[in-house]
């Protein structure tokens, strides 16, 4: 896991494939901002990115998940939300699969939590479990980019 702010990537410890798309000026805070919701890919790009508002809730009501073979980059775009998670590995646990790699743990146990707020991102690699959209105070609104990255892109 790795998380920063948009417009301090400097001080991120990104690897080169992480920052060589954040640093696109398509990616950018304003630009993401400004972009309309749906699915984008830039042409030749491994990477696709899907951003729309999403309803917080409180964390009991949220599930657990993880993926195997794409790692993620969440950020808030306006908003703010909470999520919890752990830097172990649960590849293998028990978990139901609900789509093509996104797993449902079945008895999570995510012991950290991080506050996010327009801007700022986190990263979760294959195997590391995230329950995202945990809302603050009450249940709210939040209008996120989640980006998909092969992990085949860190094996190069």
């Amino acid at each position: 896991m790795i998380t920063g702010h948009l417009q301090a990537l400097e001080l991120a410890t990104l690897p080169d494939a992480l920052r060589q798309i954040l640093t696109l000026p398509a990616c950018s805070l304003d630009a993401l901002r400004a972009r309309e919701d749906g699915r984008f890919q830039p042409e030749g790009a491994e990477w696709f990115c899907t951003i729309g508002n999403a309803n917080t809730s409180p964390a009991a009501e949220r599930h657990t998940e993880f993926h195997r073979d794409w790692l993620d980059i969440q950020v808030v775009l306006e908003g703010e939300e909470i999520i919890g998670f752990d830097t172990r590995n649960v590849t293998g646990q028990p978990a139901t699969e609900r789509k093509p790699d996104l797993f449902i743990l079945e008895d999570p146990q995510l012991p950290k939590e991080i506050l996010l707020r327009s801007g700022d991102f986190v990263t979760f690699a294959p195997g590391e479990p995230h329950r995202a959209l945990c809302c603050t105070d009450r249940p709210a609104v939040v209008r996120k980019a989640v980006f998909k990255v092969p992990a085949s892109a860190f094996r190069r």
